[in-house]
């Protein structure tokens, strides 16, 4: 990588020496919102170019490269074999640019930093890891904000939030990353003084304490109940864990919970593994491709990792 004669902008002079010539980050960013677009004229608009800048720019690119990267023959025209092939390093380049320009600008240290929730027994780990952020980077202000996943999955890809901690979401846009930082395990529960039994056992013969919500862990617990056969005695239904935990503590029937909604109450329940092999959730972040606050969020994701313990999952 080298530095340009010019005073643009930061992304401006960074160059990628490729052959005799250089493709800049411009080009690559530019790339990269076509194909997660699908036309130059959307990928204009958000790069702030014109459909001819934006046309210019990726000629130049496939001169540099010396071969074609969109398949012309299809409306919207899509990515060829070199084209996927340059997609993987152009995000790999722009991001390893934007981290350097954030530690020479500073700007991965200081202004805000928004992050994002579900409403789930995990977010009890996050004031923990802010308050860890904070220590790394005194001069940052962190704003969190709780909301449902489709609505934080919009607020990343528009740019309201940086990042944004939700389950593992089969929805997830091409233009956000998602990775996991805990995979947790999930256990049948009872009240205590029940004999130990197996989850399967304690599941049938007890009332049932139901979570009802949109949320992942809903569709995790009902389709393996379905799949081992448990047929439930619904006593009681609930949209949140907490409440299902404090049903069960207090006698009211039996339930399946991850273990982050134990941690506190595995001493005050009988518990056995849900499932055969038992069953996991996993939850991670969720970033843009092209984000400029990588150091922070993998920093954020480093003590989500350390603070999830034996169930934490390395970026």
């Amino acid at each position: 990588m080298k530095k340009a004669n010019n005073s643009g902008k930061h992304e401006q002079i960074f160059l990628i020496s490729a052959g005799q010539g250089s493709m800049d980050i411009r080009q690559l960013k530019t790339f990269i919102a076509i194909a997660e677009h699908g036309t130059f004229a959307k990928a204009a608009d958000t790069v702030g170019l014109t459909p001819s800048a934006v046309s210019q720019q990726i000629q130049a690119l496939e001169i540099e490269v010396q071969a074609e990267l969109f398949d012309r023959s299809t409306r919207p025209m899509t990515l060829n074999s070199h084209g996927l092939q340059m997609l993987d390093a152009a995000r790999n380049l722009v991001r390893s640019a934007d981290d350097v320009i954030d530690a020479i600008s500073g700007k991965a240290i200081t202004g805000t930093f928004t992050i994002g929730s579900i409403r789930s027994s995990v977010l009890s780990l996050l004031p923990r890891a802010i308050v860890a952020l904070k220590a790394d980077y005194p001069d940052l202000k962190i704003k969190l904000h709780v909301a449902n996943s489709d609505g934080l999955l919009n607020d990343v890809v528009s740019g309201r939030l940086d990042s944004a901690m939700v389950a593992e979401h089969s929805g997830v846009p091409a233009a956000l990353r998602w990775s996991p930082f805990i995979n947790e395990p999930l256990f049948a529960i009872a009240p205590p003084g029940t004999p130990q039994m197996s989850a399967t056992e304690m599941l049938s013969t007890l009332p049932y304490v139901r979570f009802n919500s949109r949320f992942r862990l809903t569709q995790l617990i009902d389709t393996e109940l379905a799949r081992s056969g448990i047929v439930t005695n619904l006593i009681a239904e609930t949209d949140t864990m907490t409440a299902v935990v404090a049903c069960v503590v207090n006698g009211l029937g039996a339930s399946v919970a991850p273990y982050s909604a134990l941690k506190e109450a595995l001493g005050e329940v009988v518990s056995a593994p849900f499932g055969n092999p038992q069953v996991h959730r996993q939850i991670g972040l969720i970033e843009r491709r092209t984000s400029t606050r990588t150091i922070v969020i993998d920093r954020l994701h480093q003590h989500l990792v350390s603070f999830s313990g034996e169930y934490g999952v390395a970026r």
